[in-house]
């Protein structure tokens, strides 16, 4: 049975693995969701930026239990605010979540864990739609 102190940054193996999990988020959604790749800032190339993902890292970190610098260096998250200009219906939402379950399935998270962290994320998902339909 898993420590119940163990925090998810933990299972998933630190920084340096989030950090794998979300470059593998945004090449899935490069790849497999473009008009959610629009939605972010892109670089040179029409991929999702660095900055974007850097930040995104920072924020799932945090998020996940591991250190707080995306607090420290950009205040509370605010998802919702921070997001009110990205229209997100039902659809931004499930492209979301298919990228975030393709990246935890390329970097091989566990299934407890995964269940776990996509039930949490759907429900985050879900709070930031602010379209219709």
């Amino acid at each position: 049975m898993p420590d119940p102190q163990e925090t998810p940054f933990d299972r998933l193996g630190g920084a340096s693995a989030v950090r794998t999990l979300c470059e593998r988020f945004y090449d899935a959604m490069d790849r497999d969701e473009p008009a959610l790749a629009k939605l972010h800032e892109l670089d040179e190339q029409g991929r999702v930026s660095r900055r974007s993902r850097d930040r995104f890292a920072l924020f799932l970190i945090g998020w996940l239990g591991g250190p707080q610098d995306y607090i420290a260096q950009n205040g509370h998250p605010r998802l919702r605010m921070r997001h009110a200009r990205v229209p997100v219906d039902i659809a931004m939402r499930d492209a979301w979540m298919r990228a975030m379950t393709t990246a935890m399935d390329e970097v091989e998270v566990a299934p407890d864990l995964r269940a776990f962290l996509l039930g949490r994320l759907a429900d985050v998902a879900d709070f930031m739609r602010n379209q219709p339909g």
